[in-house]
């Protein structure tokens, strides 16, 4: 691995040190009872409302519907994501030192594979969350499910519901982008002299 590489996979490494700090992905619900809109934020190790009693608010609007009550502690995904990411900053900052192609590659394999796997992952959690609904709910409507969108926007009856990423999937995609980078870097670079 050469210099040039070398660093970028350091950035790109240590980069992910930012997702501890900021949100991953958002949603937002815009309704005529909400007109300033409500929404969550959902972060490497928890699920908080955008302002102080916005996830109160949607807890008891899916009461309502008959969908479960959002409870952060319940979800262990939010217990295996933040070490999976001080995994993946450690081996990423060892394998940057080490100055082995074959590290860089493995952990942009290995990224690429958690990245893939996060998201589907969120795609079950919202169709669950949207399809598993309490019949004895007060309000029922025929064929009705409440699956929100797992990226833009979609009409749930009389809300707007919006999920988008937040600064911490754009770290993740910024660092995805800089592993490719130092591994093209690492393949143009390439010489005899290089370890493997």
């Amino acid at each position: 691995m050469n210099r040039k590489s070398q660093i970028i996979f350091l950035i790109a490494a240590g980069a992910l040190i930012l997702v501890y700090f900021f949100p991953i992905w958002s949603i937002q619900l815009q309704a005529p009872q909400y007109p300033e809109g409500i929404g969550m934020l959902i972060w490497a190790h928890d699920i908080t409302g955008k302002n102080a009693h916005d996830l109160g608010n949607i807890n008891r609007l899916n009461h309502y519907i008959g969908m479960k009550e959002i409870h952060p502690q319940s979800i262990p995904e939010l217990k295996i994501i933040p070490p999976l990411i001080g995994f993946m900053i450690v081996f990423g900052l060892v394998g940057a030192l080490s100055k082995k192609r074959l590290l860089l590659y493995i952990w942009l394999a290995l990224f690429l594979i958690l990245l893939l796997a996060g998201m589907i992952d969120f795609y079950l959690w919202g169709y669950d969350y949207g399809h598993d609904l309490n019949p004895m709910a007060p309000i029922k409507v025929p064929d009705m499910t409440y699956q929100p969108p797992l990226i833009g926007s979609k009409q749930l009856l009389n809300m707007q519901a919006t999920s988008l990423p937040h600064i911490g999937a754009w770290v993740m995609m910024f660092s995805t982008t800089l592993g490719f980078m130092a591994a093209w870097w690492a393949k143009k670079g390439r010489g005899g002299h290089q370890k493997p």
